[in-house]
């Protein structure tokens, strides 16, 4: 009955979250000049998440600050009362164009912070600088050349609509109801579409949001638990990995946009590649032997985790094009081809193993993993053997279909 974690929402960021944020920010931009020729990005989305903001005080926030050249002006009560623009003379590089998009619960318990960062963009915008140092002013007006008036050309804070939560993504991967993987990047943006500030609460301006997505470089997720990361959790691939796909799409495809998680929990907030932390957390955890039998040994619970996990495999697939062979072939000999193991899931749990054999044809089907055709026909009796004692039947895809017949 008692709150695990408490905080004053008006003190956000904190003086630590700021520090660790305004350094993640500062990296974030020398990876991106490094990989870039020494260009700074002129737009960086920073997911702004209300779990993790409530565990970190605010780092997600300070990174957005950071990126901006702001810092919190605190008051005599410690109550953070405005975000200052911070010179550029000491800023000593341009002002980065923040698309901060926010999970539901943020938009909704940190409504002070999102008029504080609204009022924020809009001070940035019309600032007294040169636009070629100030991308937030830059792009606002070209906005405003474009027609649009200046609430849609300096909205930056970006959620669903107001009431509702999710991007959907991960119900699309779920039900794999989705032909390309354009389709999953559109459904991220339809849904986070809605402009939040102090002057329009859920305000659709799509125009905008496409336009800020033209312009971005870098995408940064924080992550706040040790426990939790980017396989375990369905709504790391549905926002992150849906937006970097929506923004690689409207880029044209090249595969330019690039995400970084910074680790909430490490000493230093050095981000990282998304693909390395990927790679490493399925090394660690799906294709781990200790983790693997740990947690098939818990029953029908671990046989669920293992499945949700192959799922979110053709998440990170369809979004990031994580589509590593070795990933998916030592899933298969792991899960579905070790007899001993694929006898404990099927007890365990039916529908899981099931899911499990799917999701591995799903992935060749839709040309994530390139596999032998013994292997393919191997998976297929599986499924059909599986299926056959589901005396409910599922809403799976039958053979033929995974086929591509």
């Amino acid at each position: 009955g008692r709150n695990i974690h408490a905080l004053d929402p008006y003190r956000l960021p904190s003086k630590v979250a700021m520090a660790r944020g305004k350094a993640a920010a500062e990296l974030t931009l020398k990876m991106h000049q490094r990989d870039n020729d020494g260009a700074f990005p002129e737009t960086v989305a920073v997911n702004l998440w209300g779990l993790e903001a409530i565990k970190t005080r605010g780092e997600s926030v300070a990174v957005v600050l950071g990126l901006i050249g702001a810092e919190p002006v605190i008051e005599a009560t410690g109550r953070v009362v405005r975000y200052e623009l911070i010179p550029l003379e000491k800023l000593g590089r341009p002002r980065i164009d923040c698309l901060a998009s926010l999970s539901g619960i943020f938009r909704d318990t940190f409504s002070n912070v999102v008029e504080l960062l609204d009022d924020l963009f809009k001070r940035a915008a019309k600032a007294d600088e040169p636009a070629e140092m100030n991308f937030i002013k830059k792009h606002a007006l070209e906005l405003q050349a474009e027609g649009e008036d200046e609430e849609a050309a300096t909205a930056r804070i970006f959620s669903n609509p107001p009431g509702e939560f999710g991007s959907l993504v991960n119900e699309r991967v779920t039900d794999s109801s989705w032909e390309e993987e354009k389709e999953l990047g559109e459904t991220w943006a339809q849904r986070n579409a809605f402009s939040f500030g102090k002057e329009g609460r859920g305000v659709e301006r799509r125009k905008t949001l496409d336009a800020l997505m033209k312009t971005t470089g870098q995408v940064v997720q924080c992550v706040d638990s040790v426990e939790y990361g980017l396989t375990d959790i369905q709504e790391y691939y549905a926002n992150t990995g849906a937006m970097v796909r929506a923004m690689d799409d409207i880029q044209g495809g090249e595969g330019k946009v690039q995400a970084q998680v910074v680790e909430s929990y490490s000493k230093v907030p050095r981000p990282k590649k998304i693909n390395d932390v990927l790679r490493l957390e399925y090394r660690s955890k799906l294709l781990n032997p200790k983790w693997a039998e740990s947690m098939v040994d818990q029953g029908s619970g671990g046989a669920f985790e293992v499945s949700q996990r192959m799922t979110a495999l053709i998440g990170w697939g369809s979004t990031t094009k994580f589509q590593e062979k070795w990933v998916f072939d030592q899933s298969a000999d792991t899960y579905a081809f070790d007899s001993e193991m694929s006898q404990k899931l099927r007890d365990a749990n039916p529908e899981a193993f099931k899911n499990i054999v799917g999701r591995l044809l799903e992935a060749n089907r839709r040309g994530m993993w390139d596999t032998t055709d013994d292997k393919i026909e191997a998976l297929l009796d599986l499924y059909q053997d599986i299926d056959d004692q589901i005396e409910l039947g599922s809403a799976a895809a039958s053979p033929s279909q995974l086929r591509g017949e």
